[in-house]
């Protein structure tokens, strides 16, 4: 069910209204619960299955981390991540192996062979969000463990773990299910979620904020992803073979705004969804296109992701600890993990070497001396503007290139992209393409520029008329949603 069509507009009133109900009031989770499972199930019922295992792995798993002696705490928290990455690499990744056995061994692929259910198991909606969360969960209640007094109660943890079976089975299953972030996160952390749980009232709802939340999302994505989309379908094969260089180029300029506005417009509804139930989502993007660095960019992108690979895969590997080439090592790994992350295909492995390499290399000329030097001189002003600028642009051209490993997954294909563009200088510029695409993506290009540091542009947010500048820019936004959105389409994270 998608949050853009009109039965996603008449579930969600149905489930609001009958959630503030007084007389429901104590039911509110379980609604939640039984509206979320509805919302997953609403085109593939048999879904359900594979997220029902994974609620009752983590809740019956967590429950025990928290309730035995440390020593079978630790096995139960290995079980389950075992089982998690079990469950997501069969599904996921079970394709991709069995058809590297099959070309290497020879084996038969046909319908009658062993590798054949495989070779054609179905990639669950979701299902990389929810298996991370659940890994999530052990993992912070195993923390807990691991901090905890003995013989003194961990208050930290009893906000995850409820002490009766069945109300935490219920509570894991709202912290996984839970319909706004369950199909492309933001990915929760329990320690952020669990202490949320409770009932809610509408008078308490503060109205403005998740509206205009709800608004700039679904701007994102009806307005800006899906008009755009329409343009940057030529850059798919074998399409992009007719274009002239800078055509191709507005195009995949074209394609790293869409891919932003369609998945920051779905963590914004998805956002804004959660408020009007009770619940705050962390906020997953912060303008990343004004990022000055890659490491910064990915503070400011999919930061529930990043944050994920960080504290659950990089600390644990090492970090910065044991020295530069060891922090070079783990760069590698957790980015390569991270693309393959997105999808079954070595284009996305090479996507997470790609950015590995960038950071690596970026880290390794932070240490020369004359760049630590210029690091530390202050400047101010134009030559700021101006130096900031560059890297901006700099660290936005490298993670467009990078995007293009998206738009076609298959490898060859995005090389002959590149070697197509050089060779095709005989062609027209599409000047009415180009210029759709830039009108499209001037939205996204403004949204960032308000919130450049140190900019005249973030000048304007201390200026007395920016409030009431900002409500126009909203209304407006509002005014397009209903008069100039594309054609509907899936999210473009729904893939992964």
């Amino acid at each position: 069910m998608l949050f853009t069509s009109s039965e996603f507009l008449v579930f969600f009133l149905v489930v609001f209204g009958l959630y503030y109900l007084p007389p429901l009031g104590r039911w509110q989770v379980p609604l939640l619960v039984a509206a979320s499972l509805c919302f997953y199930a609403w085109h593939t019922p048999m879904l359900l299955i594979l997220l029902t295992i994974s609620i009752a792995i983590n809740a019956v798993g967590s429950f025990q981390i928290a309730r035995r002696p440390l020593n079978q705490a630790l096995w139960w928290g290995i079980g389950c991540v075992v089982a998690n990455l079990s469950m997501l690499g069969l599904f996921k990744y079970g394709a991709l192996v069995a058809g590297l056995l099959a070309d290497a061994l020879a084996l038969p692929t046909g319908p009658e062979s062993a590798l054949s259910l495989i070779l054609h198991l179905p990639l669950p909606i979701g299902i990389s969000f929810y298996t991370f969360e659940g890994i999530s969960l052990v993992a912070d209640v195993l923390k807990r463990r691991k901090k905890a007094v003995p013989g003194k109660a961990d208050p930290e943890l009893a906000l995850i773990v409820h002490p009766s079976p069945t109300q935490h089975f219920l509570r894991t299953s709202l912290f996984v299910a839970f319909f706004p972030h369950l199909i492309a996160g933001p990915i929760l952390k329990a320690s952020h979620f669990f202490p949320q749980i409770g009932r809610k009232y509408f008078r308490d709802i503060a109205w403005a904020p998740p509206i205009e939340t709800l608004i700039i999302g679904y701007f994102l994505k009806l307005v800006v992803a899906d008009n755009l989309k329409d343009f940057t379908f030529w850059i798919g094969y074998p399409f992009y073979q007719t274009l002239s260089p800078l055509t191709g180029v507005v195009l995949l300029f074209g394609y790293s705004i869409q891919i932003f506005a369609d998945f920051a417009g779905y963590s914004l509804i998805a956002m804004g969804l959660g408020r009007l139930l009770g619940y705050d989502l962390i906020n997953n993007f912060n303008f990343p296109y004004i990022s000055r660095s890659l490491s910064e960019f990915w503070r400011r992108w999919h930061i529930s992701l990043s944050t994920w690979l960080r504290d659950y895969l990089y600390i644990p590997l090492g970090g910065n600890r044991f020295g530069e080439a060891r922090t070079y090592v783990n760069l590698m790994v957790v980015m390569t993990l991270g693309g393959l992350w997105h999808g079954a295909a070595w284009s996305y492995a090479v996507w997470g070497v790609y950015h590995g390499a960038g950071l690596a290399l970026e880290r390794w000329v932070m240490q020369w001396p004359f760049v630590k030097k210029a690091s530390a001189t202050p400047r101010t002003g134009w030559p700021r503007l101006f130096t900031d600028g560059f890297l901006t642009l700099y660290v936005f051209g490298f993670v467009t290139l990078g995007w293009l490993l998206f738009k076609l997954p298959n490898g060859s294909q995005a090389a002959d992209f590149l070697i197509t563009l050089a060779s095709n200088r005989q062609n027209p510029f599409d000047s009415s393409r180009c210029a759709a695409v830039l009108l499209f993506s001037l939205p996204v290009v403004i949204y960032h520029l308000v919130h450049y540091p140190d900019s005249p542009f973030e000048a304007l947010q201390r200026h007395r008329w920016w409030p009431a500048l900002r409500q126009v820019s909203v209304g407006i936004a509002l005014v397009f949603i209903i008069l100039n959105s594309g054609s509907a389409t899936d999210f473009i994270y729904f893939q992964f």
